[in-house]
């Protein structure tokens, strides 16, 4: 079984939903790139699979994205600091407006993610944004001992993201 077959079978005809995505991204030439658990599986040792598909699309072209994810037949539901996109598949696509996302797409990597080829956040975007999402407070208590796991992928994977780490996330991740 390859990596898309296997990530296609654990959720429902995702593979399809994320690649018709990225299609209609890349088609448009709108700067994108995937954050949070799947930029991680991009840049950890050993992916894992993830129900979701976060992304951050260029601020001037949310809009524009929207219409033509609507256009291939996705719906649309819109929230304070995101835009949920849903498909035919248990995947659950967050387009992320927050501005603190603003400068990832032009960052992106090109990536290989479960057989997808994508866009990724760099290697630092991702663990900028996975020591965001953990240090909020309010966040669900196993959200952020998830987040505080990839944060461990990472270092673990990237030794040197060690420095980047604040005094806090030392004390809760060992040292590589």
């Amino acid at each position: 079984m390859t990596p898309k077959q296997f990530y296609d079978w654990q959720t429902s005809g995702g593979a399809n939903d994320v690649m018709a995505l990225v299609d209609t991204l890349e088609r448009a030439d709108i700067p994108w790139c995937a954050i949070g658990d799947i930029a991680v599986n991009y840049w950890a040792e050993h992916a894992m699979v993830t129900h979701d598909v976060d992304i951050v699309v260029a601020l001037d072209e949310v809009e524009r994205a929207v219409a033509l994810f609507e256009s291939a037949g996705f719906s649309i539901e819109r929230f304070d600091c995101s835009i949920n996109v849903k498909g035919r598949s248990a995947i659950s696509i967050q387009i992320s407006t927050e501005a603190f996302y603003r400068d990832y797409p032009s960052h992106a990597v090109p990536a290989d993610v479960h057989g997808i080829l994508m866009r990724a956040a760099s290697l630092e975007d991702t663990l900028k944004g996975k020591m965001k999402a953990w240090s909020e407070s309010t966040r669900r208590q196993s959200k952020r001992i998830k987040d505080l796991a990839d944060i461990a992928r990472l270092i673990e994977s990237h030794p040197h993201l060690w420095e980047c780490l604040d005094d806090t996330l030392k004390q809760e991740i060992q040292r590589p």
